[in-house]
This record gives structure tokens, C-alpha cells and sequence, in this order.
């Protein structure tokens, strides 16, 4: 496979992503593959068997989506290669472009774009609907002409599949030479009265609650919650949330690296993951559900019927409702307080990551999802 080249494209994220680089384009070079991922990034490089071609990153949305895009496309040309693999809606333009030059292109779908748009904080109220429509529109039409669609949930396929045959889910789960590369974990009963929230922190996935939660928890107990993203946004309200006595028991992290992530997760006694009901939430598959699996860790979870299934089967997760403060202290307060049933939930959770839900599965479904492409790629 080495003479086939596979170019990743992205705009939105950056050209060393971690489902895009560190997942998919180091799974596609190690199959044999010669690959290059194109994106926001300090400088080009080769990391892992991939080349990485950085392009400059352009903060406003809008010249975002028009010279980043551009620039994108342009060094897509200049590699000219056999398989284009883009991450971003905005790309579809540029999508459409390189398959009409006759080579095989594949729309990874990580987001329901059309729910997405529906809670769009900065979007007027009035506006979102039409523009969700507008951008179903798009996909649909769009979606029918590449030779492929990747999506992340069963949810996005169900979309998809009905337009194009050849849709494959590959899910994000965490990598497991990661999992095992990190330092051994600590002994239950070691870590940290904590728990802990990885990822974006907005009302919408929680923070508020979370920070409540912690204000409600005796004083005797003495607990704290570890975050790990990056700053609260205005639309949080950061100034009510660092005067809630709640917030004396945050620790802030800022965003970590993954081995410092998973450090944090070794150190702490269970995992929050509270997103708020909403249209692109309920059946989403967020990754740090596995990846607080992977480390071990019981999991506080937003009580809806797709993570239930998964999660209630495994035996892992406490579920509440994400916008009930006492619920959700009422769950930190016995996990930190069942030391011997919080760690088995633990054991059971990663049991389940090592043996299913981990990325070794997905890759192989990835490299034979492109050997199967390589023989249909024409336009």
C-alpha cells in the first residue's frame, strides 16, 4: 500500500487532531499506507510514519471557512493523492472538487451538523432552524457523491446510510497502547477523595451543575473535582461560578495533554460525564466515557437510554438527571464513600475497554474500509 497516498483534511481542528492524527492516520500509515494529514499546525513534520502539512489558522470564523479552506485545498492538490479523507462540513465544497478530478474522497461525519446548529449559543434563536435545514440540505446532497462516509455514532450512520452504501460507523474509542503506556494506576486506596470532568466546559455539558454538586457535599468529606479543558466560557457565567462555594473545591487543570490525562484519571476516584439532554447530545458516544473506562474509573452519567444500554449492561456508571445538583452529589458522595463497590465498577469498565470498546477494533475496520474503496474510487 505504500504507493497509495491518503491526505486527511481538516479546518476545524488541528493536523495533529486525536481522532485524526493520532487514530486514523497513524492506523493507515502502519497498514502500509503513505499518508499525510493537512491542517492547522506549528509546522510540518513527520510523526509516527505521517507527514504533517501545517497550514496557518485563521481564528475568525468566517476566514475560517473561506482562506483556510482555500489554503487547505491547495495543498491538497499538491499532494495529489489517491484518497481524500475530509473531517469538516466546510470541506464539502472542496470534497466535492477533488472527487470530480476522479479520486476517491470520504466525508468523516464527527458531529450531527444539522442538531449540532440547533444549540448554537451564538446563533439567533430564530435563525438556527433554517440553517439546520440548509445544512441537511447540503449533506444530503453532497453526501450521495463521495465515495465514502465515516461517522462516529449509529445514530449519524442511520442519516447516512440510505445515501450512500458504502457508510461505516468507526467509533471513537481510546487507543489502548495509550491506555497501557501510562503509569500503573494508584491503589484505590491512595487516590484522591476526587472525581473527575475532561473536555469542553460549558452549561451545556454541565459545568454548572457540576460545580453545585460539589458545593452540596459535606465539608467532612472533603472531596474535590479535577477538570481538565479549557476555560469557562462567558455564556457559563465564570464570575457566579468561581464565587459559589462550590468552586473552592475545583481544581483547574486547564487542557492537558493525553498522558497527563490520563495521569489526572489514575489519580482520582470517578469520572463525570453530564452532558445536557439536547439534540446532538442523546445520542452521542463521547469518548471520555471510554477513556474513564479505560483508566478504571466508575462513571456519573447522564441517565439516557443509549448510555444506559452500553454502560448499564457493563456495569460501570451511576446514572442521574444531568440537571439535578443533589442527584449528582448525592452519586460523587457514594463513590467516594463505597471504596470497595466504586473500584469494582472500575474493573468492570475497563474490562470492557480492553476486550471491546478500544480503538485496535476500529483501525481494522478503517484499513479494510479503504482496501474495499480502492477498487470503486472512480467518479
Amino acid at each position: 500500500m505504500r504507493s497509495v497516498k491518503v491526505a486527511h483534511l481538516t479546518t476545524v481542528h488541528s493536523a495533529v487532531d486525536n481522532r485524526i492524527f493520532r487514530k486514523e492516520c497513524r492506523a493507515l500509515a502502519r497498514a502500509g499506507f503513505n499518508v499525510t494529514s493537512i491542517g492547522p499546525h506549528s509546522e510540518d513534520a513527520l510523526i509516527d510514519q505521517v507527514s504533517v502539512k501545517a497550514v496557518p489558522r485563521d481564528e475568525p470564523r468566517v476566514a475560517r471557512m473561506t482562506r483556510t479552506v482555500w489554503r487547505v485545498y491547495r495543498e491538497a492538490l499538491k499532494i495529489d493523492a489517491d484518497v481524500y479523507h475530509f473531517h469538516d462540513p466546510e470541506l464539502i465544497p472542496i470534497g466535492l472538487l477533488l472527487r470530480a478530478r476522479g479520486r476517491c474522497v470520504i466525508y468523516d461525519v464527527h458531529e450531527d451538523m444539522p442538531r449540532d446548529i440547533l444549540s448554537k449559543y451564538y446563533l439567533p434563536t430564530w435563525l438556527r432552524p433554517l440553517m439546520a435545514w440548509a445544512a441537511e440540505r447540503i449533506e444530503v446532497t453532497a453526501s450521495s457523491r463521495f465515495s465514502g462516509v465515516v461517522t462516529v455514532t449509529p445514530s449519524i450512520a442511520k442519516r447516512f446510510e440510505t445515501l450512500n452504501g458504502q457508510t461505516l460507523i468507526i467509533y471513537n474509542y481510546p487507543c489502548t497502547e495509550e491506555l497501557m503506556a501510562s503509569e500503573s494506576p494508584a491503589a484505590w486506596e491512595t487516590r484522591r477523595r476526587s472525581v473527575a470532568y475532561v473536555g469542553s466546559i460549558t452549561p451545556e455539558r454541565g459545568i454548572r451543575e457540576m460545580v453545585f454538586a460539589m458545593g452540596l457535599l459535606s465539608p467532612s468529606l472533603q472531596a474535590t473535582l479535577e477538570l481538565a479543558g479549557p476555560k469557562v466560557p462567558e455564556n457559563a457565567n465564570p464570575e457566579q461560578l468561581s464565587g459559589h462555594p462550590g468552586w473552592a473545591r475545583v481544581r483547574h487543570h486547564g487542557q492537558l495533554p493525553q498522558r497527563a490525562t490520563f495521569h489526572l484519571l489514575h489519580n482520582v476516584r470517578g469520572g463525570l460525564v453530564l452532558l445536557h439532554p439536547g439534540p446532538n447530545h442523546t445520542e452521542a458516544l463521547p469518548q471520555k466515557i471510554f477513556e474513564y473506562m479505560g483508566a478504571g474509573l466508575p462513571v456519573i452519567a447522564s441517565d439516557f437510554p443509549l448510555w444506559r444500554d452500553i454502560l448499564g449492561e457493563i456495569g460501570c456508571a451511576i446514572f442521574v438527571d444531568p440537571k439535578d445538583q443533589r442527584a449528582i452529589a448525592q452519586a460523587i458522595e457514594y463513590i467516594l464513600t463505597h471504596p470497595s463497590e466504586a473500584e469494582e465498577m472500575g474493573r468492570r469498565g475497563k474490562t470492557a475497554v480492553l476486550d471491546r470498546y478500544n480503538w485496535d477494533v476500529e483501525a481494522t475496520k478503517l484499513v479494510d474500509f479503504y482496501s474495499r474503496l480502492m477498487g470503486v474510487c472512480a467518479a
